[in-house]
């Protein structure tokens, strides 16, 4: 018997998700970020209505219950993706079937990420964004240093010799280091061995196991719904500070960066609705409207961690997708399937370098596509990762990192409407994987 289905109390908790959708979280969150907003550039330079000390001191404040959610959702990430992803391939009773549904979905994940990748790259070369916000010349040179000391070729080569090192690295040696440091793709891996082991040797013996794991889950959801209570001063806190400090100024030249990923996810999402209409033989209009809670609810928490019990019961209910598939994809999706993630962070990198005026070459482009494929498979499905995987990203492709500070100032932003699409993209999938019949 699985976890999500309707008489089990972890069901109560998705009732208690949904009436909080129903609520209109989502409409809460879109107030406070205007609000925040216009806070944060009424206490900001521009106006000059309070000193930048004090308008610091304040913002603090408000910010505060932003930075409780913050650690409230990161505080259950991992034991909630452990205890999803095991009970999820745990409970299977059919191991070919749960075998041909991953090795589908990790073939679906590779290809919905590179043409989210390359969505991301023709945008931002074709918009250019970063030509609307200037740094100074010295950052420029200082910067600009870092790339010109890798040769293309030199990179590709890289790669290609530390592959095999890099496969042997994907299983983890210690789980517990690798959870205590936050790399969630060891993390994941380990859940996805553990949970193929329990359906391989199920019996009586595993059951009470599987019992702890849906205790597990029902706290972390438990603590998920006590911090969806924050969101809307989260929200409101965090952009009022994010605004206070960049100012009027730099959010307009910014807001051509950030008009640019989100047109870059409308053009992802329009795919998505492609994808459901030819593989998965359905109506995208009936299917826009059935996921339409889904999605507000992930932009109002910026977590897709968050939403699983929510997607895997509309998943089931509303999309007709098998429960055998839909409490596989959707645990997994949060953490591996993560298109929108994939395309911002395409868009934001050669943001970086326009705005510190390099150009890059072709084979650099397919470095970066190929760089994000690996590095958002695994990314913790926590409000903001984007930001700390963008950095890692650009510092190992040797990009400018002088206009990370720009990006994160508006990332809250973009940060809602990418974790819409990361759902949506891990619906599309129990679609087209999960039909049934």
């Amino acid at each position: 018997m699985f976890f999500f289905h309707s008489k089990d109390p972890f069901s109560r908790l998705t009732n208690k998700l949904e009436m909080i959708i129903k609520g209109r979280l989502w409409l809460q969150a879109i107030l406070a970020l205007v609000l925040g907003v216009v806070t944060g550039i009424f206490m900001g330079p521009d106006v000059g209505f309070m000193d930048p000390a004090r308008a610091a001191f304040i913002t603090s404040w408000l910010a505060l219950p932003g930075e409780i959610f913050l650690r409230l959702i990161a505080m259950v990430l991992i034991p909630l993706l452990i205890a999803s992803i095991i009970r999820g391939l745990g409970g299977s009773n059919d191991v070919k079937q749960l075998r041909s549904v991953g090795i589908k979905f990790f073939a679906y994940i590779i290809c919905t990420t590179i043409v989210a990748s390359t969505i991301g790259l023709t945008m931002a070369n074709v918009i250019q964004p970063g030509k609307y916000v200037h740094l100074s010349d010295d950052v420029k040179v200082t910067e600009a240093a870092h790339i010109n000391g890798m040769p293309e070729d030199k990179n590709g080569m890289e790669i290609v010799e530390a592959l095999p090192a890099s496969i042997v690295n994907l299983i983890p040696e210690n789980p517990l280091r690798s959870a205590l440091e936050g790399e969630m793709l060891g993390v994941v891996i380990f859940s996805i061995i553990i949970g193929i082991a329990f359906a391989v040797r199920s019996n009586k013996k595993i059951e009470p196991l599987l019992g702890l794991l849906d205790g597990i889950l029902e706290v972390c959801m438990t603590i998920v719904k006590w911090a969806l209570i924050l969101v809307p001063f989260a929200v409101f806190g965090l952009i009022a500070r994010m605004a206070s400090q960049v100012g009027v100024v730099t959010l307009l030249g910014m807001g051509v960066y950030v008009l640019t990923v989100l047109g870059g996810l409308l053009i992802l999402l329009i795919f998505y609705y492609l994808v459901i209409l030819i593989f998965g033989r359905r109506n995208p209009f009936v299917f826009i409207r059935r996921v339409a809670p889904v999605q507000l609810l992930a932009f109002s928490t910026s977590s897709s961690a968050a939403v699983i019990p929510v997607s895997i019961r509309t998943a089931e209910e509303d999309l007709e997708v098998k429960p055998e598939t839909a409490e596989v994809i959707v645990p997994l999706g949060a953490t591996m399937n993560m298109d929108g993630t994939a395309l911002y962070q395409s868009v934001a990198l050669l943001f970086l370098a326009q705005i510190s005026g390099i150009d890059l070459s072709i084979m650099q482009m397919v470095l970066v596509v190929l760089t994000l494929v690996l590095s958002s498979i695994g990314a913790p499905a926590t409000p903001g990762v984007g930001m700390v995987i963008l950095g890692s990203v650009a510092a190992n492709l040797g990009i400018p990192t002088a206009g990370l500070a720009l990006i994160f100032g508006v990332d809250r932003i973009i940060d809602m409407c990418r974790t819409a699409v990361n759902v949506t993209g891990d619906l599309t999938a129990c679609v087209v994987l999960g039909r049934k019949g």
